[in-house]
């Protein structure tokens, strides 16, 4: 493998069972594509807001802390009204993709969005609008 390549893992999901195949894909970088560390930020971020309840719960998040108010799990729980373990399951993706931040406040964690993650993930999409050159 060559010192330019860049390989992404690509998990593949089959909703009707329990299991998911992993195919790897190679990715010749060209002087003009998009840096590897802004790739991984776009595969991390896309790959947390890929489910609807994610996008809902990122959302609320949102919405809650432009208000002032902060939110932990038992707000998501009595907002969304699914199970406390489903709701923790759907965050930690979140908070793994650094879109979400937890600050330990007592027994709670409570749920911030991290502006800077997000500003980085949406300037490194725009770019995607951006036509690769011919590397000939």
């Amino acid at each position: 493998m060559k010192q330019n390549d860049i390989i992404l893992y690509h998990k593949l999901r089959n909703y009707g069972g329990d299991y998911g195949i992993i195919t790897d894909m190679r990715i010749r970088k060209f002087p003009s594509s998009l840096p590897p560390e802004e790739i991984q930020l776009i595969t991390k971020a896309s790959d947390a807001l890929a489910h609807p309840l994610r996008v809902e719960m990122f959302r609320y998040i949102y919405t809650e802390n432009l208000a002032r108010r902060s939110v932990c799990n038992k707000d998501l729980v009595a907002r969304f009204g699914y199970s406390q373990s489903t709701v923790s399951q759907h965050m930690r993706k979140l908070l793994v993709s650094g879109l979400i931040e937890a600050k330990n406040r007592e027994t709670y964690a409570y749920y911030f969005v991290n502006l800077g993650v997000l500003g980085k993930y949406l300037d490194c999409v725009r770019k995607l609008n951006v036509p690769l050159q011919d590397p000939h």
